[in-house]
């Protein structure tokens, strides 16, 4: 079970940082991604995180501005979000599975954190 949070309504240029707790497993076996879906579009990938910790990957636009990590003592993944903007408003999931750009990878999801940001 995966349970997103963190989201809120901030400025154009802040941050917030999102946490995903994973129970009911094994959080170290599994990879750990982070997608949103913006109102009208598809869900895209955001970022993903290997089971390692070690191995991270980004979304071209989020490059230099979000980070993923993990702590495996507290069966976490974060997600700081740095110099938002409005386009980054959108309904972020976590996911767990292959640590994988492909949604198609994960085997579980979280039910979504709503993250919107004014100009």
């Amino acid at each position: 079970q995966l349970q997103a949070f963190g989201g809120g309504s901030v400025q154009a240029g802040e941050s917030l940082r999102l946490s995903c707790l994973f129970s009911g497993g094994i959080f170290s076996v599994y990879g750990m991604g982070w997608f949103r879906q913006a109102p009208g579009k598809d869900r895209e990938f955001v970022a993903t995180v290997t089971q390692s910790g070690d191995t991270k990957q980004y979304a071209d636009f989020v490059k230099g501005r979000f980070d993923i990590s993990r702590d495996t003592a507290k069966n976490t993944v974060y997600l700081q979000m740095n110099t938002l903007k409005p386009e980054d408003t959108a309904v972020y999931y976590c996911a767990a599975g292959a640590p994988s750009e492909d949604s198609q990878w994960y085997d579980f999801w979280g039910q979504g954190t709503q993250v919107t940001v004014s100009s």
